[in-house]
């Protein structure tokens, strides 16, 4: 029974009350099918070789009877109690678990449980960096309850734009992560490209202050056989680029490495003129 109740608990099956009477009925009912087992196998024996007076086998199987009554309620009751401590052990723990891996402010996942779900990311989709730009700024003048205000706000507006296949989460500050799925590439830059929009042409208010923000994005794909760390240092660089280009701005990684091919044609003198294969992106990898 302790090994039953054991594995009933890390299965998680105490979460529901149904679950509780269900098995405190089994309980019970088993104590039941023993004591009768007990009486079946023990009183004809003894009635058979006239080891038991007519007058006290009766007494006996109404003792017998009587306790497998009070046995199976009183084994009931045990289980039921059992059975609610169990519950109150599960839901305690999955809301241990579950604040674990959740951002107390924003109430998105947080940046272990971001980079679990990274891990196990696949298929056509695509990491965004977001950052709000001047995040500080914001702090600075209209105090930090302002700020926080900001962030639920962006928090709230991210959870509405991405669709259920997409994992939110706030990584730290003011710095939100987005693993976008679905295909093909243009609709989840389009996607990004929205948010983005949205939030510039959307004021907060925040103790009675209008708080008009902007947000930068830097994003790079999941490709298969690619390390999720290189795609993340790839989508940090592309955010990086956003900022320095101006902010409010959604860079693809593919445009980062067309901005730095463009850098270091400036710097060497060659120019970019008259060549344009050249002002084709190009994909990079493990950046």
């Amino acid at each position: 029974m302790k090994n039953w109740m054991s594995l009933q608990t890390e299965m998680g099956n105490f979460q529901h009350r149904a679950t509780i009477i269900s098995f405190a009925l089994k309980m019970s009912f088993s104590a039941v099918i023993l004591s009768a087992l007990i009486m079946l196998i023990v009183l004809p024996p003894l009635s058979y070789f006239n080891l038991l007076p007519l007058s006290l086998a009766h007494s006996l199987s109404l003792g017998i009877v009587f306790a497998w009554i009070v046995g199976g309620a009183a084994c009931g009751l045990l289980s039921l109690i059992a059975g609610f401590a169990l519950h109150q052990l599960t839901v305690s723990r999955a809301e241990f678990e579950k604040l674990s891996r959740t951002d107390m402010l924003s109430g998105l996942l947080n940046r272990r449980a971001f980079t679990a779900a990274l891990a196990d990311a696949h298929g056509d989709a695509s990491l965004v960096i977001f950052d709000v730009d001047r995040f500080k700024a914001i702090n600075d003048r209209f105090g930090h309850a302002c700020g926080d205000a900001v962030i639920i706000a962006i928090s709230a507006i991210l959870t509405a734009a991405f669709n259920d296949g997409s994992v939110v989460a706030r990584l730290g500050g003011e710095e939100f992560g987005v693993i976008v799925t679905g295909s093909p590439l243009a609709a989840r830059l389009e996607q990004v490209e929205q948010v983005k929009m949205q939030i510039a042409q959307q004021p907060i208010i925040a103790d009675g202050c209008s708080i008009a923000i902007t947000i930068s994005a830097g994003i790079a794909d999941l490709e298969t056989g690619r390390s999720k760390e290189a795609v993340y240092a790839s989508a940090d660089k592309a955010l990086y680029l956003a900022k320095a280009l101006g902010r409010n701005r959604v860079i693809h990684e593919s445009e980062g490495l067309h901005h730095a091919w463009h850098s270091r044609l400036v710097e060497s003198g060659l120019g970019v003129q008259g060549d344009a294969d050249h002002d084709e992106p190009q994909r990079a990898y493990g950046i």
